[in-house]
């Protein structure tokens, strides 16, 4: 799970390299970009609009190229059904220059806007019909039912990590589906739903994905409830708490490092709710 922080590097050098990068991209996939700069997680990855397509250059390490998040767009774009709103993945192109590889992603524009812009955090209630909830719990059943080797929450990472983020003892993960992985208010658009962003998907704890949603929620709590309404059949199972624990530890890891933090005093609420001890300060 990225906590999103949509910014660009820090460093001047890796704006400038990222444009070139993308310039790069746009000359090899034959596009030209036209629209705003859009900046991902940390920096890592760049987009523009080109024409009717979206071009976005994702940066790693060279030792780092390949694996799962690499991945992530272009399997998501055979394994899933068409049922699930996504963008279409048009093309390709890998490249690698000096300590860096990148891999340009030309996929369908979607006009519609996210729901947040710029953070993943919900700060108002955007009003959701009725509609969309039902083409969100739908999508959501449909990725339930996708098969796949993809980790996206490893059992280990609950063995590391519970106690210093949760203060409990760690639990077993025995009940697992397929999910998105980074399913917050920047990844989905209204009023008609797509969901983007699909690096990360894959096998998650049942509950992980509606408990990392509520998360973003909590400071409109009218939404929250309404999350919690929606998903409710996994949400209040014990097996739907167990993932929605590993969600909300993942999110204080994040929020240690200095992300988010208006929300981080909601998130260690929530998570002293479901378990009954003060999650620890850091």
């Amino acid at each position: 799970m990225s906590a999103a922080v949509f910014t660009a590097p820090a460093a001047a050098k890796d704006v400038t390299r990222m444009r070139h990068a993308l310039r790069a991209a746009a000359r090899g996939l034959h596009v030209v970009p036209t629209g705003p700069e859009v900046w991902g997680w940390q920096g890592r990855t760049l987009g523009r609009r080109a024409g009717a397509s979206w071009l976005r250059v994702v940066s790693v390490p060279t030792e780092n190229a390949g694996g799962r998040l690499w991945e992530g767009t272009a399997l998501a774009d055979t394994a899933l059904p068409r049922a699930i709103p996504r963008p279409r993945l048009r093309n390709l192109l890998d490249w690698t220059a000096g300590p860096h590889s990148y891999r340009a992603e030309l996929t369908e524009l979607i006009t519609t806007p996210a729901v947040t812009a710029g953070s993943p955090v919900l700060e108002h209630d955007p009003a959701l019909p009725d509609a969309w909830w039902q083409e969100l719990r739908a999508a959501t059943r449909a990725l339930a039912a996708v098969p796949t080797g993809r980790e996206a929450v490893r059992q280990s990472w609950v063995d590391q990590n519970f106690r210093t983020f949760l203060g409990i003892d760690p639990i077993r993960i025995s009940d697992h589906t397929t999910g998105h992985a980074d399913l917050h208010w920047a990844n989905l658009t209204s009023p008609t739903l797509t969901i983007l962003d699909w690096e990360g998907w894959g096998r998650m704890p049942v509950g992980y994905d509606p408990g990392l949603l509520h998360a973003y929620s909590l400071p409109v709590p009218a939404v929250a409830a309404r999350v919690r309404e929606e998903f409710a059949h996994v949400l209040d199972t014990p097996a739907g708490r167990a993932g929605e624990l590993v969600a909300l530890g993942q999110l204080l890891q994040a929020c240690s490092r200095g992300v988010h933090p208006l929300l981080a005093p909601l998130v260690a609420r929530r998570a002293e709710e479901l378990t009954g001890v003060p999650a620890p300060t850091h």
